[in-house]
C-alpha cells in the first residue's frame, strides 16, 4: 500500500493545503516537517524566526491531531531524512508518494530540491509539487503574468480534510519526534523579544480585523512607522511562513470589496475601496518579486545589472571606515534619528513598515556607500517575515543595482517631518532625544548648545553627530551611480532586464500552471 508523505516547508497550515488534501484522499499520511540544520545555520536566520516557526508548527500539530494525525518532526539534511524514513516504513510498503508545495527559496533550498528530485527518481517515488502562489516555474515571458496570477488566486481553495488516516494506523509506535528549541536551531543570541506570534489562528485574527476595521486607512497609514503598526495588515510573516495562503487572503479581500460596494456611498467610509485595492495590488507585488528570484536565482548573491559590479566593496574588512559605518548603521547610532529609530525598532520587534525598510537600506547604500549584500544579510535577521525573493530584489532595488528602477535616495530628515511630525516614533526608540522639541528632531545636530543643554541631549556625547553629511553623501552617490547608468552599455543591459523581469500585461506564450 505505502505511505503518502506530506512534506511541510513554508506552508505551515492545514487550510487551503492542496498536498495534504490530495494525500489524505490517497491513503495513510505521514505529516512531516524536517528541521534542516543547514537552513537554520544560514546567516539570514534569527531565533525570532525560529520561534515564529515553532509556534506555527505546534498549532499545525494541534490541527492535525483534531483530524486524527500527528506532525512528525525529523532533524537532518535531505534527502537523507527521506532515506531513513523509507527504511522505517519498508514493512508497510515504504513511501508511495511525496507531496509538497512548490517553494521559491534561496540557493540552499534550490540545491536541496534538486537532491530530493534525484533521490525520488532513483527510488521510483513520484513527487508531486502543488502551486500555492503566483510564481511560475520555467516562465517563458512576463507577458500575461498578471492575468495568470489573477486566475490562480481566483481558483477554489483546497478542501481541508475532516479526517486523516495517520501513519500510526499502520505503524502504531512510529515516533513523532520533537522540535528543537529556537536557541538550539539558531545559537546566536537575539534581541527580538516583541515579535508577532505565529500560527494560523493569529493570522486569521489579523486578516479579520484588517478587513473589518484596521484597513480602512491603509493607503495613507502604510507610510508612517506609527500608523502602519495598526493600519498595515501585519500578515507578512504569515505569508512568508505560510500559516495562511495568499489565495485565502486575496479571496477574503475580494469578498470584502464586494460587500463594501453594496453599501451606499453615504454610509461607506470613502477610504475603504482605495485602501483595499491598494492592498490587493500589493498581494500581486508579493509574487512579482518572488518571480524575479525564480527567474534569476543569482540575484541573491550578485548584482542584477552586472555593470554595477565593483561599484561598492562587498568585503567591508578591507576598509575600517566602511566597517565603522556598518556598525553604526546596524546598531542605530548614525546620528540620523529616523534611521536609528527604525534600526532599534527592528532589533526589538522584527517588523517595520515597507517605507522605513526602504529608507534604511537606501541610507546604507547611498549615504554610507555600503554594498547591499552584507547589509541585506543583516536586515534579514531583523525581519521575522524574511522572504528571500522579496528581500534580495528589494535590497538591490533600493541600492540602485537593478539598472531599471528609479534611483530613490531618501532624506531621513524629510521622513521625520513627513511620517513622524510629532516625534512619537523617534522618541520612543531613541530616548536620548526625548527632550528635544519635535521641530528639531529632523536635524538635532543643528540645535544651539544652549538648546542642547535645555533638551538634555548633547550632540556628540548623548547622541552622535551625523556620521556623514547628507548633501555631500547624496551628491557623491548620484555621481557614482549615474556615471554607470548613463552609458549606452548600461542602458542596453537595463532594457534586457526590463524585458525579463518587468511586470506587464498581455497574452502569455504558454498557459503555465
Amino acid at each position: 500500500m505505502g505511505i503518502q508523505l506530506v512534506w511541510w516547508k513554508r506552508d505551515l497550515r492545514v487550510e487551503d493545503h492542496a498536498p495534504l488534501a490530495a494525500a489524505a484522499a490517497a491513503g495513510p499520511v505521514l505529516a512531516l516537517y524536517v528541521v534542516e540544520p543547514s537552513f537554520w545555520a544560514q546567516p539570514e536566520m534569527d531565533q525570532a524566526q525560529a520561534r515564529f516557526v515553532g509556534e506555527s508548527l505546534r498549532e499545525l500539530d494541534r490541527a492535525l491531531r483534531a483530524r486524527g494525525a500527528r506532525l512528525v518532526v525529523r532533524t537532518g539534511e535531505l534527502p537523507e531524512v527521506f532515506e531513513r524514513l523509507q527504511q522505517e516504513l519498508r514493512g508497510v510498503g515504504g513511501i508511495a508518494k511525496l507531496w509538497s508545495h512548490q517553494e521559491c527559496g534561496g540557493a540552499l533550498s534550490y540545491a536541496r530540491d534538486l537532491r530530493v528530485k534525484r533521490w525520488c527518481r532513483e527510488h521510483g517515488i513520484p513527487w508531486e509539487e502543488q502551486v500555492q502562489d503566483g510564481v511560475v516555474r520555467r516562465l517563458a515571458t512576463r507577458d500575461g503574468w498578471a492575468a495568470l496570477w489573477q486566475r490562480r488566486m481566483s481558483q477554489a481553495r483546497a478542501a481541508t480534510p475532516r479526517e486523516i488516516r495517520d501513519v500510526r494506523a499502520l505503524v502504531p509506535r512510529f515516533a513523532v519526534g520533537k522540535l528543537p528549541s529556537a536557541e538550539v536551531l539558531v545559537p546566536r543570541a537575539t534581541t527580538i523579544d516583541a515579535a508577532q506570534p505565529g500560527g494560523t489562528r493569529a493570522a486569521e485574527a489579523l486578516l479579520t480585523s484588517f478587513l473589518a476595521q484596521r484597513g480602512v486607512g491603509y493607503r495613507a497609514d502604510m507610510s508612517s512607522p506609527l500608523s502602519a503598526w495598526e493600519g498595515c495588515s501585519r500578515l507578512s510573516p504569515h505569508l512568508a511562513w505560510g500559516t495562511l495562503s495568499l489565495r485565502t487572503i486575496y479571496q477574503a479581500t475580494r469578498e470584502r470589496l464586494d460587500e463594501l460596494k453594496g453599501i451606499s456611498r453615504a454610509e461607506r467610509d470613502p477610504r475603504w475601496l482605495p485602501s483595499l485595492r491598494s492592498f490587493e495590488a500589493r498581494l500581486r507585488w508579493h509574487c512579482h518579486f518572488l518571480q524575479k528570484l525564480e527567474d534569476e536565482p543569482a540575484l541573491e548573491h550578485r548584482n542584477l545589472h552586472r555593470l554595477y559590479d565593483g561599484l561598492r566593496s562587498e568585503d567591508l574588512d578591507t576598509d575600517p571606515r566602511l566597517l565603522e559605518r556598518f556598525a553604526a548603521w546596524r546598531e542605530g547610532r548614525t546620528g540620523y534619528p529616523m534611521v536609528d529609530a527604525v534600526m532599534r525598532c527592528l532589533a526589538k520587534t522584527g517588523w517595520v513598515n515597507f517605507r522605513m525598510r526602504a529608507m534604511v537600506m537606501s541610507f546604507a547604500s547611498y549615504h554610507l556607500w555600503l554594498h547591499w549584500r552584507p547589509t541585506a544579510l543583516f536586515l534579514a535577521t531583523r525581519f521575522v517575515d524574511f522572504e528571500p525573493g522579496i528581500h534580495y530584489a528589494q535590497a538591490q532595488m533600493q541600492s540602485g543595482t537593478t539598472g531599471m528602477n528609479t534611483v530613490r535616495i531618501y532624506s531621513p530628515a524629510k521622513q521625520v517631518r513627513d511620517q513622524d511630525p510629532d516625534g512619537a516614533f523617534v522618541k520612543r526608540w531613541v530616548p536620548e532625544l526625548a527632550g528635544v522639541p519635535a521641530e528639531h528632531l529632523p536635524n538635532p545636530e543643528r540645535l544651539s548648545l544652549d538648546l542642547q543643554h535645555a533638551s538634555g541631549c548633547l550632540i556628540g556625547s548623548d547622541y552622535p553627530a551625523p556620521i556623514v553629511d547628507h548633501d555631500t553623501a547624496v551628491r557623491e552617490a548620484k555621481q557614482r551611480i549615474f556615471a554607470v547608468r548613463r552609458t549606452s552599455e548600461a542602458r542596453a543591459e537595463a532594457q534586457r532586464i526590463v524585458a525579463k523581469h518587468g511586470s506587464r500585461k498581455g497574452k502569455p506564450r504558454r498557459d503555465a500552471s
